[in-house]
């Protein structure tokens, strides 16, 4: 039997910092990155159905958002304002990531590789998916930005400020609904949300 190396790539993620040109109060990794994109994105589809006569697959959606950053385990995480900073850089990178999305799904063997191919390559993702995966993950980087600037590090403003235009960009019902009811709780203590709990 052929050895794969796909998950012992997949869990390198973890090593993977991101936001590494800033300062923070606390490092955040691709894995947990990618974790919470996940939860995120998977009640957005969620919300969408239930509020917004949505027809989503949240559970797809939510392992599309778990692979979502996988092919950084072969590139690295580029920091925004050089993936960003102009549109041949991004249209560049843009096809590593497609590479890197390419390899690891060659990584699987051969009887596994149509299962995850639809979950790792975007190119196979529908616009709503991809609308959604998005959503999530703008709305968690703007989250790290909450959390670190709730912690004292105004390191993350000129961030949160950029996250804002993008959520702007990207918005939508089931965005402004997870906006209302969730978000504030980003910018509480521990024995504030705890409080409430009770």
């Amino acid at each position: 039997m052929i050895h794969s190396h796909f998950f012992a790539h997949l869990s390198r993620l973890k090593l993977i910092n991101r936001w590494p040109l800033m300062r923070n109060v606390r490092t955040e990794n691709v894995s947990e990155h990618s974790l919470q994109v996940a939860m995120v994105a998977h009640a957005l589809a969620l919300i969408k159905n239930a509020r917004f006569a949505g027809n989503l697959n949240p559970e797809r959606i939510a392992l599309m958002a778990v692979y979502h950053d996988a092919s950084e385990v072969l590139t690295g995480d580029l920091p925004t304002p050089v993936k960003y900073y102009n549109a041949q850089i991004a249209h560049e990178y843009k096809k590593i990531e497609k590479i890197a999305q390419h390899k690891l799904i060659e990584m699987l063997p051969e009887e596994l590789r149509s299962a995850y191919a639809p979950l790792i390559d975007e190119h196979q993702h529908s616009e709503a998916e991809t609308a959604i995966v998005k959503q999530a993950d703008a709305l968690c980087a703007y989250l790290k930005c909450l959390e670190e600037l709730s912690a004292g590090n105004n390191e993350f403003l000129t961030a949160k400020a950029r996250l804002e235009k993008t959520l702007a960009q990207r918005r939508s019902q089931e965005m402004d609904y997870f906006m209302e009811v969730f978000v504030p709780s980003f910018s509480l203590s521990l024995d504030e949300i705890s409080q409430e709990s009770l």
